[in-house]
């Protein structure tokens, strides 16, 4: 799967993160970044112990136009350790955005056509799909992927199955009295179960203690692909989905 997922990343990063501004946009953003950011995120954006890299980010991937990046850095994330930047304008974190996505685009080189990923054999993609990809134990042609391709254009539809977007995971606990829980998992290991129930509240369990416990994770058989991948795997189920129109 290697050189088919360089290949998406040098697709997909490029082609989503063009910005229409001028080079004074960016130097402005330049030095904005590296008096408010760049202590955590490294003054280029490539990161540091404190905060993860920006240039090279899927949020930063993702962004056209600020619509993505301009409230986070606003309002920060506090549960993660990010401060929020209330005193800047609109047109700074504009700025700042703009520096990011140059930045992006400076470290990731030039865009590699879309086109490149339509190489597969549709047949053999229905095949994967219907087959050892247990695509269809969840999706159908005539159902929920019916129209997909009218939808979505090749580089969305490689994407939505190589990096589907994260859903709640389900658990469902009994406990030694014989009564049933159930909420959105938190964390699971070995020893420990917690999650929040349809209430809000936040239950923890020792595994020890339950009778039984099923976590239900709608994107387990996706995460399971993903270790199984060939790069014809990829190519031939991408070449069958682009044929549902």
């Amino acid at each position: 799967m290697r050189n088919t997922a360089a290949l998406f990343l040098l697709i997909v990063f490029p082609a989503m993160a063009q910005s229409r501004s001028d080079s004074a946009d960016i130097e402005r953003g330049r030095e904005l970044f590296a008096s408010n950011c760049g202590f955590c995120h490294g003054a280029q954006a490539m990161g540091t112990e404190q905060a993860p890299p920006l240039a090279r980010n899927r949020l930063t991937a993702q962004d056209r136009n600020g619509e993505i990046l301009g409230p986070i850095i606003q309002a920060g994330r506090p549960p993660q350790g990010m401060p929020a930047f209330p005193s800047l304008t609109a047109t700074q974190i504009s700025d700042i955005v703009s520096f990011l996505h140059a930045r992006a685009r400076e470290i990731r080189g030039p865009r590699v056509p879309e086109e490149s990923l339509l190489i597969g054999n549709a047949r053999a993609g229905e095949a994967y799909f219907n087959g050892t990809g247990n695509c269809s134990n969840c999706h159908s042609a005539a159902g929920d992927l019916k129209g997909v391709a009218s939808k979505y254009s090749p580089l969305l539809l490689v994407t939505a199955f190589l990096t589907p977007k994260p859903q709640a995971i389900q658990v469902n606990v009994i406990q030694e009295s014989g009564a049933a829980l159930s909420g959105v998992l938190i964390y699971a290991d070995e020893f420990v179960v917690s999650f929040r129930d349809s209430a809000g509240e936040y239950r923890s369990f020792s595994r020890g203690t339950l009778k039984s416990v099923r976590i239900d994770d709608p994107l387990a058989t996706h995460k399971q692909q993903m270790a199984r991948y060939s790069d014809d795997d990829i190519h031939n189920l991408l070449a069958y989905l682009i044929t549902l129109k």
